[in-house]
């Protein structure tokens, strides 16, 4: 797959289909209870260690219709090279949700963190902060298998921006500030490029 890719960004392959590809302006859990964290979700093995070390923090922000049971929050560790460490661990579903994921459709280690004065994303798995996007194979790419599952994301009167738009916030947050204005360089190259050819094809 990282062959078919020409940038290379902070050692992630860019898929330059982030900048076209369409998707909601702005997550609203008001609109979808967090549709996207049904599913579970995956950690890096040190996201999943730094969990369990405020693990009484998170139970004490979980509402009724979460586990506190902690021995019941995660699958068995496995291999992948996507992740950091080498090791992804992934979170089990309960009540048809992640087990973080609360009634009203927020993420627990993201509301906890604020409600702390902490940064938002202190606790929460880079998984779930890129999404729509995902690192798969080395590469920065779309999610296209999660999105097909979701129910208002996924419907095209709902897609109105690119996910490069939708995610400028998390990208630049992956990549930092000096890989996120390399990343803008490239959007303009390649935005620039299937303009030309579009062009080229039209005559």
């Amino acid at each position: 797959m990282n062959n078919k890719f020409a940038r290379k960004i902070n050692g992630l392959y860019i898929d330059p289909q982030i900048f076209t590809v369409k998707f909601v302006k702005a997550c609203d859990v008001c609109i979808c209870s967090g549709e996207c964290c049904y599913y579970g979700v995956y950690t890096d093995k040190k996201e999943y260690e730094k969990i369990l070390s405020v693990k009484e923090r998170i139970i004490q922000a979980m509402d009724d219709s979460q586990i506190k049971d902690v021995d019941k929050w995660f699958e068995e560790p496995e291999a992948d090279p996507d992740f950091e460490s080498g090791v992804a661990v992934g979170t089990e579903v309960y009540n048809g949700k992640c087990v973080f994921l609360d009634k009203q459709g927020f993420c627990t280690l993201q509301k906890m963190a604020i409600q702390e004065g902490e940064y938002k994303w202190k606790y929460k798995p880079l998984y779930c902060i890129l999404f729509p996007l995902v690192i798969f194979e080395g590469a920065l790419t779309v999610d296209d298998e999660h999105i097909n599952r979701m129910h208002y994301c996924n419907l095209k009167q709902n897609q109105t921006v690119s996910i490069f738009e939708h995610s400028k916030e998390e990208i630049r947050y992956l990549l930092g500030e000096k890989g996120f204005e390399e990343l803008l360089q490239y959007k303009d190259e390649y935005l620039n490029s299937i303009k030309e050819v579009k062009i080229a094809v039209e005559k």
